[in-house]
């Protein structure tokens, strides 16, 4: 969006649905809204990620779990759930369709028995080193946007809220 844009103030309308060009619609407080302009990025950042992971289907909550997973054998799903920030039942469709692809494998918990301890396949290993690598092709994506050095900087920034 150009800073015209940003300024340009509202004109008047007779009633008539005006066509602009997306670029050229103002914002006008939203400029200075970090909220808006966070949600902006990571529309463009799931936008790249998906799109540079789309020959392996997966999505960047699967990922997460997936990493999570594979850095801490043996979680519950409760853990998981918590540590990520997922809803309980969303986290448990999202295992189900990682079960069904044999990346994942839940276990009865000898400790508790109401629940389950999280492993990955061996299948589930491997796929997750492949997913490494394409997101690290992601970062660099990210990395090229905006530069390495704010790219270490937002990473500081928002480390409060990982």
């Amino acid at each position: 969006m150009t800073a015209s844009a940003a300024q340009t103030p509202p004109q008047k309308s007779n009633g008539a649905a005006r066509r602009i060009d997306a670029d050229e619609i103002g914002l006008d407080a939203l400029v200075g809204h970090a909220g808006y302009a966070v949600r902006r990025f990571q529309i463009w950042i799931f936008q790249d990620f998906i799109k540079t992971l789309g020959d392996v289907d997966i999505r960047p909550t699967q990922y997460s779990v997936l990493t999570v997973i594979g850095a801490n054998p043996g979680l519950s799903q409760m853990a998981v759930a918590k540590r990520l920030g997922i809803e309980r039942a969303r986290l448990v469709h999202l295992l189900d369709s990682l079960e069904q692809r044999r990346l994942v494998k839940r276990i009865k918990s000898k400790a508790d028995r109401r629940s389950h301890a999280l492993h990955l396949t061996a299948q589930g290993e491997t796929a997750l080193a492949k997913f490494k690598r394409l997101a690290a092709e992601h970062e660099r994506h990210v990395e090229d946007r905006i530069g390495k050095a704010n790219r270490e900087r937002l990473l500081q920034i928002l480390a409060d809220f990982t």
